[in-house]
Parts: structure tokens; sequence; C-alpha cells
């Protein structure tokens, strides 16, 4: 079993992630080779919350080009982890959304 830190790298913060936090639900970049289950529970003991879900997806890398050079960005593994109902991650909880301009 791999480290909670190792599991968990990364909050992802997007206008998307932020309007998903109004239902419960947090994105997380994890580890690509991590299971559901493995997921759950480090965000359980984390962050001291009860998850109710997880849903992960595969992200793609994108072909990108500069100049003459082409090459692909990484591919990474998303997480959406659903919370219990009245349940939130205070690190999210104090950062506000991005300033519309």
């Amino acid at each position: 079993m791999n480290s909670l830190y190792n599991v968990i790298i990364r909050p992802i913060i997007s206008e998307r992630s932020y309007d998903l936090m109004e239902q419960g639900k947090y994105t997380f970049e994890v580890a690509k080779d991590a299971p559901k289950q493995e997921i759950r529970q480090a965000v359980e003991k984390l962050f001291n919350v009860h998850v109710v879900k997880v849903n992960t997806m595969n992200v793609r890398g994108k072909e990108k080009r500069v100049r003459y050079q082409s090459g692909m960005t990484r591919s990474w593994k998303k997480a959406v982890v659903t919370l219990a109902e009245g349940e939130q991650i205070e690190i999210f909880a104090t950062q506000q959304a991005p300033a519309e301009q």
C-alpha cells in the first residue's frame, strides 16, 4: 500500500472544481495506480471526513508543439470524491473562488 501522501498528489483548483465543492465534491490528482478504495482511505485519514463515493478518470496527455518540436503533455489520473452530507474539507473552505475579471 502506498503512503497517504503518495496516493493524493495535489488538489485540482479550477472553476469547475469550485462549482462541484458546493455539492460536496472535491477533485484531486491521484497516483495513476491508486484504486478507488485506497483513494477513499487516504482522503478520510488526511482530512478527517467520511467519503461516500469516489469517481476516477484517466486524463490523456495532449499533443503540443513548440516551433518544429512536437511532443505530448503528461497523462494523469483525476479523482472526484463525494463527502457525506454537511462535511467539508477545511483547506478548500478557507480559499476564495478565483476572481472574475
